[in-house]
């Protein structure tokens, strides 16, 4: 039996499976409230309350690792893979970057999970990036090595915000001005879109509700939030697709994006992407795919833990 988790600032989800020629079926699957938690151990304990059997287990945790140790970003979490191993009884531990762990787990998702958001001209074998904003801003890329696709973890979520219009340079300034250095990560993230809301002179809500009276139409500065926060994503995406030469497309996974993607205009969004000046003919060729599906990371781990 093998083991998988996702963690994130928000939201933990675990999940036990077994392999069975060569596919992993998951035997039971559960979505924790991270803050509910004050250590990955707690939540665990519970999780694995009648002591299952588990040959090895890899966690997708939101923050910088090692792969034996981790701190999550935004939770007082520190993990060590040594000590999981030894309180829990499992052979072998491995911790991951939750957007690594997403990465791998494109090679597993059903292809009814993944939607096109802008064709382009795909090639096969060539770099991918997955990046996805909720709680954070989570980055990976991806190259074909030795037969497979082999992930490059990172932290670009944390890549200095780039303003690419004047509003946009205003809430640069705006948010300088409070924090100093402004990160991509501090726009284009559930958060982000609060500050973004904030900066137009909304009062304080969460994301959600942002979203829902912007798609409702009954909020015009949500309306004008929401759209300025696809831009800035779709300006970043398009930035990461330059950098690794993104012809096997551009991967757009879990978080608010996800929720928000299928019942919105796009364009905002692909219309940043596609803004590169004298490369714009190169970033059209570059796919942009919606990820649906929701357990990506969870299945990545374990597609990680069954190596």
């Amino acid at each position: 039996m093998i083991l998988g988790g996702d963690l994130g600032g928000t939201k933990t989800l675990l999940a036990l499976a077994e392999v069975v020629d060569g596919r992993i079926e998951i035997i039971r699957q559960q979505r924790f409230s991270s803050t509910d938690y004050g250590s990955f151990d707690h939540l665990l304990d519970e999780f694995l309350a009648d002591r299952p059997l588990v040959a090895s287990a890899c966690f997708g945790v939101a923050g910088p690792t090692d792969g034996q140790t981790a701190q999550l970003t935004y939770l007082p979490w520190s993990l060590a893979a040594q000590a999981i191993s030894q309180r829990f009884g499992i052979a072998k531990v491995r911790l991951a970057n939750d957007f690594a762990a997403a990465a791998n787990g494109l090679s597993v998702v059903d292809p009814a999970f993944i939607q096109t958001l802008h064709p382009g001209q795909p090639i096969e074998h060539a770099p991918r990036v997955i990046l996805g904003a909720g709680t954070g801003l989570g980055v990976a890329g991806l190259i074909w090595e030795n037969g497979r696709y082999r992930v490059i973890p990172g932290e670009g979520g944390h890549i200095g915000f780039s303003p690419q219009t004047t509003a946009q340079g205003e809430l640069w300034r705006w948010l300088f001005e409070q924090n100093g250095r402004v990160t991509t990560e501090d726009v284009v993230s559930g958060p982000g879109l609060t500050r973004i809301y904030a900066f137009f002179g909304g009062r304080p809500q969460q994301p959600e509700e942002i979203s829902q009276a912007a798609l409702a139409g009954t909020d015009r500065l949500a309306e004008q939030a929401l759209q300025l926060w696809l831009s800035c994503y779709g300006a970043f995406a398009g930035d990461l697709a330059l950098h690794w030469l993104a012809r096997g497309g551009v991967y757009l996974a879990g978080g608010i994006a996800a929720k928000l993607l299928p019942q919105i205009d796009n364009s905002p969004l692909v219309t940043a992407f596609l803004n590169k000046r004298e490369h714009a003919a190169l970033v059209k060729n570059m796919p942009i795919y919606r990820l649906t599906a929701e357990d990506l990371g969870l299945r990545g781990a374990l597609a990680l833990a069954a190596e």
